[in-house]
């Protein structure tokens, strides 16, 4: 599924860590304090108990070793991060296709539209809805079992072109029984750029972010990469 992008926690992370390193510092100071305060005003005759002060300081280095393995666990998730973005950066410009449900139509380019059913329909429609969930395309599909390849020219019911934006597409397969067949979608959308959300790299597709894990495969666009607009293509 596709997700929008939010605000990345890795810097409020990183931050948590240098906040505790800063808290923790201030608190061995003052137990430093309140230690050498005691020992200058215990009773000669009845010494402090040094076993208490002893557990104390194990506990401190005990929290400071764990805030340490924090701030390098920090270190190399940015350093992974970091290196996921490098290499997704090579996903701008391309055309990347993806599992989802979604389509980011530009206004302009014919968009291809790549779906398999899981067994063979009696009937079979695509419908395409914009974001406000009305039907603004439908045209019959494919019924045999297997993939199937087709292309949204933009055009609405009634020929006229819809307005750029996010469209949902829904197979709508029934089987000789009136039941419902399991399809999948796949889409292809110009990757834009490259965003990170908590570690995980997307590539920026339209309004949409997906994860780079979900990208099938991606090549560079041509004019010669559209199919005729409106029919199904031969099935691979």
């Amino acid at each position: 599924m596709v997700s929008d992008i939010t605000l990345s926690g890795q810097q409020a992370n990183a931050q948590t860590s240098a906040n505790q390193r800063i808290t923790l510092a201030e608190d061995f100071s003052q137990f430093l304090t309140l230690l050498t305060t005691q020992l200058q005003n215990q009773d000669p005759t009845d010494p402090l108990d040094t076993n208490q002060f002893t557990e104390q300081l194990v506990q401190f280095s005990q929290v400071e070793q764990q805030i340490n393995a924090n701030q390098k666990l920090d270190n190399l998730v940015s350093l992974s991060v970091n290196e996921g973005i490098t290499n997704a950066l090579g996903f701008v410009g391309l055309n990347a296709s993806y599992i989802s449900s979604e389509i980011s139509y530009d206004g302009e380019t014919p968009t291809p539209i790549r779906y398999s059913l899981d067994a063979p329909a009696s009937t079979s429609k695509i419908n395409i809805f914009d974001a406000s969930r009305t039907l603004v395309f439908s045209a019959e599909a494919g019924k045999t079992k297997g993939t199937h390849d087709f292309t949204w020219d933009g055009t609405d019911l009634l020929g006229k072109k819809v307005p750029e934006g996010t469209y949902s597409i829904s197979i709508d397969a029934l089987n000789e029984e009136d039941k419902s067949i399991k399809t999948t979608t796949v889409v292809t959308g110009r990757v834009r750029g490259i965003e990170q959300q908590n570690g995980v790299v997307f590539a920026l597709v339209g309004d949409r972010a997906i994860s780079t894990t979900a990208i099938l495969n991606a090549q560079t666009p041509t004019d010669n990469n559209k199919t005729d607009e409106g029919t199904d293509a031969p099935e691979t």
